[in-house]
């Protein structure tokens, strides 16, 4: 690295957090375990967290590595050598969370200065979910080791510092598995007056500018359909600086494309390229700007799909199945569903082995979501294997009888077994695995194939019981209806007991039904159990836009599916019927409006409501959790007009950095889970956190999304066609102009904070404001919220969650899984 003689300063108040940092390179290495098996069953609650945000399901591999290194000095490996800088944009923590699907070693060098003004000795307090060893001046100042999976602890330590420069290293290690929280955070609670000093190898201020301008950074759009997709910095930088760009995908993803630029002093529009060359799907932009060895990054996400190409989707369903193969086959991520579809439409050959091939060693290495691969794989094997490559088909077999079906058999992976999604999903795998190869013996479970059925299936007949009797554990969540119909069709195509057969299609139509009614012309657009920014901030390239058009000629592609095609093959070859009826309840163009009442989960420990028009929609969870920390609920969603872009969620962030790993994160899920009511078009959300969570609640706000807008203290309305929306703050609001939310993000500050929501139909902003400007919230003693609406009347929400509206009374705990879907006049 550049030789720094140069320090980036910044101030250091008592209370504050160090957030600036030089870091070295994060060292990996595979922490593999005695293969062994481990006991549990599906945990259909495992996301209503009991303490903050914490999962416990613990893995063999934590457990050895909790044995060995748990409240000892953590095991210092390597040394300090800077390679790049951690600039914070908001975050208290040095960040590095991310997804590892193998059980991984962790382990990472930072370091900074802190300037005293006098000698004198600081107070500070360490935060990490791993271990970590604190250095000042060389000397060792205190060490911690919680290794407790992804749950923050926090330990306190004495720094006796010198007047003027005084280095802070840290060492930080934890052990990854999946989703992992790897971050440290040192808080600077008491001491001398102080700044942070961080060295650098240019001028500090070509640093700064060079942080502001990322800062700053915006796309000029929310979203990419067609033209040129441009980077917009905050400011203009005073030196020509290098320009990495790195594109990906969510998590799952295994696509990275690259490209370089160079960004002249003084510009601040830097035009990555046209979206039609780049991939569709939400897409996390990685930005690297390299000024003279000063090396900083920062992530930005944006949605693109190729709508223009797609064009109207063909009127007949049989013309709308061709099109679905085709364009999976041609244009989707290189995996086994696009090998499927491959297959499936005759496309078999080198290159459609090729794909299978590249994932292959996820399956043979018990990668975790190696379940999402593993049944298009098993169906495509048992259909269509004699269009397989004799090599590949090969190596299919071995990984189909070497794979691990189930957390009873033996391994050390960190495989996700416990929620309801993947449970189908390794459930079918062993029946339909089982049925493909009966007189082979399975390696993990040591059984013959006959009896790997036999296992499978009564599993798959315990998973379709709690289905048909309590339904989506991960409530009508937009990522999971996907994964529940991959296993779904692959049942209904290829069970070889009919009764199995005969339940999943059964299922697949209850699980469109859902869909259709809590759609907004296709579009999902309702409160869901688990959501992630990725699958929030894009509409028309998630799955369930492309399931829409399939079957209802409403919706547009993305390029990462996970059972589309499935879909379409059952649709085209295995008898599955989708009624007719349902896409005019998903594409509702009623003059009445629809209200949905409806439960899911076990016990039924989620009421939903879903009211729209045929010019808005809005969805929430009713009497849900209030209060609670929250994991990844979406707690109210609606849409306004027919643009998928004009949306609005409302949620608490699970933590500040945007485009993280967190769960909640920034926009997917809710820190804290408010207090929620809705009756029609009308919905009250009551915030209360607490000070160790993030000290704002915001609001997806996208103007451009909009026909028009105006935000003006705490009142923001807005209209998209004939729809448009109201929303109330408890104080004024604060428009984000600057960084990845630019103009699509309204804050409300405050530990307590109040939004009123109100939807309508409208063809201008002055009928919306004159009409419902003056709604406002009376509480009771009884903890009754009265809101006087100009159109419902009197509005009352009750402690108990109940709603009572124009002699009506709604009760959450009387809504069925079943649900009911009642037709009330426009007002």
């Amino acid at each position: 690295m550049t030789k720094t003689t140069f320090h980036m300063k910044k101030d250091l108040p008592a209370g504050a957090a160090i957030r600036y940092w030089q870091l070295g390179a994060v060292a990996e290495e595979r922490f593999d375990v005695p293969d062994q098996p481990m006991k549990g069953e599906m945990d259909p609650f495992f996301f209503l967290t009991k303490h903050k945000n914490f999962i416990p399901h613990e893995y063999p591999c934590r457990t050895l590595f909790a044995e060995r290194y748990r409240g000892s000095r953590p095991d210092v490996r390597g040394a300090f050598e800077a390679t790049r800088w951690w600039l914070p944009f908001g975050s208290p923590r040095l960040d590095l969370s991310g997804f590892w699907f193998r059980p991984t070693r962790l382990a990472t060098w930072a370091r900074t200065f802190i300037e005293a003004e006098a000698a004198g000795t600081a107070r500070v307090r360490l935060g990490t979910c791993g271990g970590a060893v604190l250095w000042l001046n060389g000397d060792e100042a205190g060490w911690m080791a919680p290794y407790s999976r992804n749950l923050e602890a926090k330990a306190e330590f004495d720094l006796p510092l010198q007047e003027g420069l005084n280095e802070i290293i840290l060492f930080f290690d934890d052990l990854a598995e999946r989703d992992a929280r790897y971050f440290i955070q040192l808080d600077y609670l008491s001491g001398p007056k102080a700044a942070v000093a961080l060295p650098v190898p240019c001028a500090p201020s070509a640093a700064d500018a060079v942080e502001t301008a990322l800062d700053g950074m915006h796309f000029d759009r929310p979203a990419y359909f067609e033209g040129d997709m441009t980077l917009i910095f905050g400011s203009p930088l005073p030196m020509d600086v290098e320009v990495a760009v790195a594109v990906e995908g969510d998590f799952m993803s295994t696509e990275r494309f690259d490209y370089d630029f160079r960004l002249r002093a003084g510009e601040t529009r830097l035009v990555v390229g046209p979206s039609s060359a780049m991939p569709a799907d939400f897409r996390h932009f990685r930005v690297t700007l390299n000024a003279s060895g000063f090396v900083a990054a920062r992530s930005i996400g944006v949605e693109i799909c190729h709508a223009a190409r797609h064009g109207k989707a063909p009127e007949t369903l049989s013309a709308r199945i061709e099109e679905t193969l085709d364009e999976i086959s041609e244009y989707s991520e290189r995996d086994t569903v696009r090998a499927f579809a491959r297959l499936a439409s005759g496309r078999g050959g080198a290159d459609t082995d090729a794909m299978i091939e590249e994932i292959l060693p996820s399956i043979e290495d018990c990668h975790d979501c190696a379940d999402f691969s593993l049944v298009p794989l098993i169906w495509s094997r048992t259909v269509w294997g004699g269009d397989i490559g004799t090599a590949t088909r090969a190596r299919i077999d071995r990984a189909i009888l070497g794979f691990r079906y189930w957390m009873d058999e033996p391994g050390n992976d960190v495989q996700w077994y416990f929620s309801e999604n993947h449970a189908l999903l390794f459930h079918t795998s062993a029946y339909l695995a089982g049925t493909l190869f009966p007189e082979n013996v399975f390696v993990r479970s040591g059984r013959k194939g006959v009896d790997q059925r036999a296992v499978g299936a009564a599993r798959v007949r315990a998973w379709l019981d709690h289905f048909e009797a309590w339904e989506m554990a991960e409530f009508n969540s937009a990522p999971y209806f996907p994964i529940d119909l991959k296993g779904l069709t692959a049942l209904a195509a290829l069970a070889p007991d009919a009764d199995i057969a005969t339940r999943a299609r059964k299922g697949i139509v209850r699980l469109c039904e859902i869909v259709a009614r809590s759609a907004h012309h296709g579009m999902l657009t309702a409160a869901q159990g688990r959501s992630y920014e990725h699958t929030l901030c894009a509409g028309r390239s998630l799955e369930l836009s492309g399931v829409a058009r399939l079957l209802w000629g409403r919706g547009w592609y993305g390029r990462r599916v996970h059972a589309l095609p499935q879909l379409a093959v059952c649709l085209r070859d295995h008898g599955l019927v989708v009624p007719e009826a349902l896409a005019d309840i998903a594409n509702h163009h009623s003059k009445e409006h629809q209200e949905w009442c409806f439960a899911q989960g076990e016990n039924r420990f989620a009421a939903l409501y879903h009211y729209k028009s045929r010019a808005f929609a809005m969805g929430s969870v009713a009497h849900y959790r209030w209060h609670d920390w929250g994991y990844q609920e979406t707690v109210l969603h609606l849409r306004l007009g027919e643009r998928p872009e004009a949306a609005i969620w409302i949620n608490h962030p699970g933590e500040t950095i945007q485009f993280g790993y967190g769960r909640p994160s920034y926009w997917g899920g809710c820190g804290a889970v408010p207090r929620t009511h809705q009756y029609r078009g009308l919905a009250v959300l009551d915030f209360q956190t607490v000070d160790e969570q993030v000290d704002f609640t915001h609001a997806w706000f996208p103007v451009a999304e909009f026909d028009e807008s105006r935000v003006e203290g705490n009142l923001a309305v807005a209209r998209s066609g004939k729809g448009a929306v109201l929303l109330r703050g408890s104080v004024p609001f604060e428009r984000v102009v600057e960084g990845p939310s630019a103009d699509a993000e309204l804050r409300q500050r405050g530990r307590n904070t109040r939004w009123i929501v109100r939807v309508s139909e409208a063809s201008d902003l002055a009928s919306v404001e004159a009409r419902f400007a003056g709604l406002a919230v009376r509480e009771e003693a009884d903890g009754t919220f009265t809101i006087d609406d100009p159109e419902y009347g009197v509005v009352r929400f009750r402690s108990d969650g109940s709603a009572e509206a124009e002699g009506r009374t709604i009760v959450p705990e009387t809504f069925t899984v079943a649900g009911a879907a009642t037709m009330l006049p426009a007002c």
